[in-house]
């Protein structure tokens, strides 16, 4: 049986290893993976050159996956660092890394993130374009562009970045409707720079056939980039935001029409009152496809704490659509992340994921949930702290501060609630003030 992509495989009703890896996962048949991939409301970035790949689905019905970003810098240029936290990222089973790398020659690094890495890899080749050919942004051509594209798909990238929805149109509604905070993506504002400075259209969406072939050759999602997020609660929602999306979801049925997977991204910053109804919004624009965001963070008020207006944001846009979430770290706004603060966004991206997870009733989401509160509820310390999402922190943060009775902790000493109604329900002498 021949097929070009998942999505080609699955039209034609093949099921093939990817989606009964993922089926396995997600605990579901593999035929209900197939028809999702069909329809284009669950994506399985694998390219066919990433062979070290687990593959994972992300779309409707699933776990929440989480994607961390890493990446060199002109400031921060070790590649070995970066590398250090892909090793981490994959211990904290992180499903998803993108490799962010903006200077210099990037090839060497991403090839070794394909080699080692079991999470799904994403890249936005615009970032690397300038280095690849050590040319200002306004000298590369159209052609250019996309022959980095095709690079990454040859690297073995499983989903790419690709901000095609940023059209001459979108351009001058941004003229029109300013901003407070105007273009925040790095890659929508390259982008929009090189459209004015050579006064022509975005060169991918004027050649998008010729990026969607690129991709089903090598089975390579794009993640639909949102150029015009908003990077304040103050611009979401607005004319720009709204007008991108349109154009994505129109963007979204071409590339499934040549059964290239979809993935679609999201704000930003944005109010929590507002975040159920864009979820609800891009789902009907873009044909149900899956979701990717950024956050939302919803206040701008808390630099060094950003991975919690984030989480804050993540989970209720998870649980009313979202299926992929970005994390963000304590660093966002202010620095390249250390490894400790990849570690902190990726736990409170766990939580934001699991919490949504719980909510919108994934099979088997609750029983952790409720395996820990039984391993509370019976004083097992030892059961707590593998149940934990960061075992680590929890047994240290015990460990700092020791209580004078081992069954309870320094917070409640004798009086903890769970040890009084555990003596008391088992016929026990409560004992508060005796040792």
């Amino acid at each position: 049986m021949n097929y070009t992509t998942q999505m080609d495989a699955a039209k034609q009703g093949i099921i093939t290893k990817e989606m009964e890896i993922v089926a396995k996962k997600e605990d579901k048949l593999p035929e209900e993976i197939r028809a999702l991939v069909a329809d284009g409301k669950v994506a399985i970035p694998a390219n066919i050159n990433h062979k070290s790949l687990s593959p994972e689905g992300v779309g409707q019905g699933l776990k929440t996956k989480i994607n961390v970003n890493l990446g060199i810098s002109k400031d921060c240029p070790e590649c070995d660092k970066e590398l250090d936290k892909v090793r981490v990222a994959l211990e904290m089973k992180a499903e998803a890394i993108m490799d962010l790398s903006n200077y210099g020659k990037t090839e060497g690094m991403r090839r070794r993130i394909v080699e080692m890495s079991t999470a799904m890899l994403g890249t936005v080749p615009i970032y690397d374009a300038v280095g690849f050919y050590d040319k200002e942004l306004k000298d590369i051509t159209a052609e250019e562009f996309l022959a980095v594209v095709e690079k990454h798909g040859q690297d073995g990238v499983d989903f790419i970045t690709i901000h095609a929805g940023l059209n001459r149109e979108a351009v001058e509604s941004v003229k029109r409707n300013r901003r407070l905070t105007h273009i925040v993506s790095r890659g929508g504002s390259l982008l929009f720079a090189w459209m004015e400075l050579n006064h022509k259209e975005n060169p991918f969406f004027e050649h998008y056939d010729e990026l969607l072939d690129i991709c089903a050759k090598y089975d390579m999602t794009i993640s639909l980039g949102d150029a015009l997020r908003p990077g304040s609660i103050n611009d979401s929602t607005d004319a720009n935001q709204i007008r991108e999306l349109i154009t994505l979801g129109e963007l979204t049925k071409r590339a499934w029409e040549k059964n290239v997977q979809i993935i679609i991204e999201g704000p930003g910053h944005m109010s929590l009152d507002e975040i159920k109804a864009n979820m609800i919004l891009q789902k009907k624009l873009c044909y149900g496809a899956p979701f990717y965001v950024l956050g939302p963070l919803v206040t701008d008020i808390a630099p060094g704490y950003d991975h919690i207006t984030a989480a804050i944001g993540g989970a209720i846009a998870a649980t009313y659509g979202a299926d992929f979430l970005c994390y963000v770290t304590p660093a966002e706004h202010l620095r390249l992340p250390t490894l400790d603060d990849m570690k902190e966004g990726i736990i409170a991206t766990k939580i934001a994921a699991h919490a949504a997870d719980i909510a919108k009733g994934i099979k088997g989401a609750r029983d952790w949930d409720n395996k820990m509160s039984q391993a509370r509820a019976d004083l097992d310390w030892k059961a707590m702290f593998d149940l934990s999402i960061d075992p680590e922190k929890a047994i240290r943060y015990r460990a700092e501060s020791k209580p004078h009775d081992d069954e309870s902790c320094t917070m409640c000493g004798k009086m903890c609630s769970m040890r009084t109604m555990k003596k008391i329900l088992n016929g026990e002498d409560l004992n508060m003030l005796r040792d």
